[in-house]
């Protein structure tokens, strides 16, 4: 589908984090935390963030890769990073 109109602004840097994702621009509400064993160590975690639609999405894609490790709220301590 064709989207018309001027782009979207680069994302503030001052703005609340926002979800991982394609094309949401929602504020995260969930940190999901995942590695590949393969290429990680078993302690190493990355983290995709989600909003309440997203957040069963992403960890259904995560988990299927048997990725996904744990899903935690934000926190304001996260908001302010």
């Amino acid at each position: 589908m064709t989207s018309f109109g001027p782009p979207d602004p680069p994302p503030d840097e001052t703005s609340a984090p926002r979800c991982s994702a394609r094309g949401c621009h929602h504020d995260a509400a969930w940190k999901l935390l995942w590695n590949n064993p393969k290429l990680h160590t078993p302690d190493r975690r990355k983290v995709w963030l989600a909003c309440a639609e997203h957040r069963d999405q992403l960890a259904a894609f995560l988990e299927a890769r048997s990725f996904l490790r744990d899903v935690l709220p934000m926190t304001p301590d996260d908001a302010a990073k």
